[in-house]
């Protein structure tokens, strides 16, 4: 998939190599052109591409790197407004993808978590901090990822992650839908699991987990509850032991010993809805 699909629906920034690929001096090759050359077609020259962009726009670079250049080393604002701008730090494996902001107002909860997360000591992490402000739509509803989740499968499509995080939010009368121990037979999916501070921990969408991830990728679903700092402090800590994370197995083995309770009933619901760790 060629990145220059990307959808910016939401303002994803373009690297800074993108931004100056239109304005690139030439001036020694103006100088040695030809004389038949007319001046409109030497002034021309100077919004020629260089070499190297033009084979990757041709596809000769592969589209991981090219992914990754076109989104590395990006600011992310400071202020309070969603933001949308993907940002990644590194360059090797694992690759590790937070997202944010799925739907409705869930970014009041969850952007600024992205936005404070800092790189990782090994692999990659690439951050989306908004990927909708819109209408609420379920991620369960098989709708979402093709359509306003979009960007969400492109990054997984390029990236390929072995770590993949979703961050929601919920409002308190809520809890029992998303936590109650009869949601698998009430919506068709496991129970979250409740962690500490309000933040509840459970798998993504089976919709985009069975087709867009193997069975030894990490992929997991965080809920905040709305409004409540204790759970955007606790969550935010989870992210910084989650960025450092090598593999799915390090992380079960994490919360063994960190979450012994949550981690055995997670392991539980995840065999009994998908039949194999």
């Amino acid at each position: 998939m060629n990145t220059d699909r990307i959808e910016n629906s939401c303002g994803i920034e373009k690297s800074e190599a993108i931004e100056n690929s239109g304005g690139i001096e030439k001036s020694e090759a103006i100088e040695n052109s030809k004389a038949t050359k007319s001046s409109e077609t030497i002034k021309s020259s100077e919004t020629i591409k260089s070499s190297e962009t033009i084979e990757n726009s041709k596809g000769k670079e592969s589209s991981r790197d090219s992914f990754f250049s076109n989104h590395e080393c990006t600011e992310m604002r400071s202020d309070s407004y969603p933001d949308a701008r993907m940002k990644i730090y590194g360059h090797e494996r694992p690759v590790r993808l937070f997202v944010a902001g799925l739907h409705g107002d869930e970014w009041k909860d969850t952007t600024g978590l992205l936005k404070g997360i800092k790189p990782p000591k090994t692999g990659s992490l690439a951050l989306i901090p908004l990927v909708d402000c819109g209408k609420y739509i379920s991620t369960l509803n098989p709708d979402y990822y093709p359509e306003t989740g979009k960007k969400i499968i492109r990054a997984i499509e390029e990236l390929k992650p072995e770590i993949y995080i979703e961050l929601h939010s919920y409002s308190g009368e809520n809890l029992e839908k998303l936590a109650g121990k009869h949601r698998l037979e009430l919506i068709g999916v496991p129970a979250y699991s409740i962690l500490k501070e309000g933040v509840l921990l459970g798998s993504v969408s089976p919709w985009v987990r069975r087709k867009y991830f193997p069975k030894e990728a990490l992929c997991l679903s965080f809920e905040l509850r709305k409004g409540s700092m204790e759970s955007r402090k606790f969550a935010a800590r989870m992210l910084e032991v989650l960025k450092e994370i090598q593999s799915r197995d390090e992380f079960i083995e994490y919360m063994k010993k960190e979450y012994p309770a949550q981690a055995k009933k997670a392991m539980e619901d995840y065999l009994r809805f998908y039949g194999e760790i």
